[in-house]
């Protein structure tokens, strides 16, 4: 375990200082950026060695498995735990009942069951909401891959901003996977556009995060923008992915 913990602090550590490195170089506060530590399909022994390693935000795909990790290291304090994945309408209570923030509320449907949920546990769920700006079918996310389109998003996203036990916090996204991560650039830029069209007509809501970046393409994504980076595989090591969607998320 020793060797594991040791390992996952190097990588979570030069993490950082990419981030660190990125973020001076378009003259923001690294301060700014928090390093979600993606542990999806991990063990949970994997889990804890990534929190003695120093990491603080931990990132799950599934419901079931990021439960049962939350609940195997309840001991551990100052841990925040949060949800990545595409979250089924069935599934909304788990994430509603034991997560810090939902990364990727995709549909009006969803954010519905989650608000009554949160009522129920009589607290207010922090979300973001997921954009496609690559515009692929495989994707969730509303569509937002054309400009032209976007104020046609705004009567779901004014329902969901009359929730009262949601509050939305900002946006986040899954471009496609590039080869080379320069060409997400375009992707991170068009996100951080709807932000700012979103914020002209949204003036009252918080727009602040944005959940962009994954392991192959954190630091553009930080240069761009980005509050929340998204990294598992170069941090923790890789693991059986059910589908090229699932990793892209890490």
């Amino acid at each position: 375990m020793s060797d594991l913990v040791a390992s996952i602090r190097e990588k979570y550590q030069f993490t950082l200082d990419q981030i660190a490195t990125a973020a001076h170089k378009s003259s923001r506060d690294p301060k700014e950026i928090r390093l979600v530590v993606v542990t999806k399909s991990q063990p949970v022994e994997v889990a804890q060695a990534a929190i003695e390693a120093g990491a603080h935000v931990l990132g799950e795909n599934y419901p079931e498995e990021g439960v049962a990790k939350i609940q195997s290291l309840a001991g551990q304090s100052g841990v925040e735990w949060h949800m990545i994945g595409h979250v089924q309408s069935r599934k909304a209570r788990l994430v509603a009942d034991h997560f810090a923030l939902l990364h990727s509320l995709d549909s009006l449907k969803l954010a519905q069951r989650l608000d009554r949920f949160a009522a129920e546990r009589n607290r207010v769920l922090p979300v973001l909401l997921e954009f496609n700006v690559g515009g692929e079918e495989s994707k969730s996310g509303w569509n937002a891959s054309d400009e032209s389109q976007w104020n046609a998003l705004l009567p779901a996203i004014s329902s969901i901003l009359g929730l009262p036990n949601l509050r939305i916090r900002g946006l986040m996204t899954m471009p496609p996977l590039e080869t080379d991560p320069q060409d997400a650039r375009r992707f991170f830029l068009r996100l951080r556009s709807l932000r700012e069209h979103l914020a002209t007509q949204f003036p009252q809501a918080d727009w602040h995060e944005l959940s962009m970046g994954t392991s192959a393409d954190y630091t553009v994504a930080v240069e761009e923008g980005a509050t929340l980076v998204r990294v598992g595989t170069a941090i923790v090591g890789a693991r059986k992915y059910k589908s090229d969607m699932e990793r892209e998320r890490d």
